[in-house]
């Protein structure tokens, strides 16, 4: 028997990428911009989507009812961050992810009612980072495109979108030995690689470009870019293996080319944390 033939590379995959892209890039760019309100309006249809394709994912049997105490306690605990404290929102969402875990296994609206409450957490997390990284160093929220609060979200973003174009790009062109094959078999080492430079270059450029003299030195922007990179594939590998756990293939269909949302942002999420994490040290004058 003949060998089969090796996948050529997915052109349509990629143009319906592209066509995606085009579109949520820029309103993704504006609300990250304009800071504040149109910010938070994009963090919260954000939430509410994603608790949608969770509740899809863990109890199907009541999605609608599952979704709505997901979203209901992420927004409520975003919602705090935006008018107190930040840490007054993480610890309404530590709270908010065991009341909805009580909540849905009293209820007897599924079987996994922890998983409602990870998903909780889960979804939680990286949207009080992704505020925080927005807000500028007295807390207050920024002003379009005019601090630092501003320029750490776009490292977020320009590290993030460069890993996952370019592992995809690196490992449909070279192919090679695969990353994960239990996991993601379709992911390879190649494009592993290939993400991780992309996301480092693109961070040292966007230092150049708009960040030079600013908090950190390109090396430490470049570190900070890297590890949003580890991350973004990090986070998609999670997600590949919270699918399998829950037996479906994609999250959702709501984005032509990458399924649902969550399939979109896994690596996002994770990298959101991360790059939270590496501000706390600038702040502390850990990482210069």
């Amino acid at each position: 028997m003949s060998a089969p033939k090796p996948k050529g590379f997915d052109w349509p995959n990629l143009r319906l990428r592209l066509l995606s892209a085009a579109v949520l890039i820029p309103l993704a760019v504006g609300c990250v911009w304009a800071g504040g309100w149109a910010y938070l309006i994009l963090l919260s249809l954000a939430v509410a989507l994603l608790a949608s394709e969770w509740a899809k994912m863990c109890s199907p049997e009541v999605v609608s009812r599952s979704g709505a105490l997901i979203a209901a306690c992420v927004l409520a605990a975003l919602l705090l961050a935006f008018d107190s404290r930040v840490s007054v929102g993480w610890a309404a969402l530590l709270v908010a992810a065991l009341l909805a875990a009580l909540a849905a296994r009293v209820a007897g609206w599924s079987p996994r009612s922890p998983d409602v409450g990870f998903g909780v957490a889960y979804i939680g997390a990286p949207a009080l980072a992704l505020w925080w990284l927005r807000l500028s160093l007295d807390g207050a929220s920024s002003q379009p495109g005019a601090d630092n609060g501003f320029w750490w979200t776009a490292l977020l973003l320009v590290s993030t979108w460069a890993a996952d174009v370019f592992a995809f790009l690196g490992g449909s062109l070279l192919k090679g030995p695969k990353l994960w094959p239990r996991i993601s078999p379709n992911k390879t080492w190649s494009g592993f690689l290939c993400g991780l430079a992309a996301s480092s270059l693109a961070a040292m450029a966007l230092w150049f470009w708009l960040w030079k003299g600013r908090e950190l030195s390109a090396g430490a922007a470049a570190a900070v870019g890297l590890a949003a990179g580890v991350a973004t594939m990090g986070g998609d590998l999670l997600e590949s293996m919270l699918k399998r756990r829950f037996g479906v293939k994609d999250s959702g269909d709501l984005i032509p080319g990458h399924g649902g949302l969550l399939d979109r942002v896994d690596g996002l999420m994770s990298a959101a944390l991360v790059v939270a994490g590496a501000r706390i040290l600038a702040q502390a004058g850990v990482l210069r």
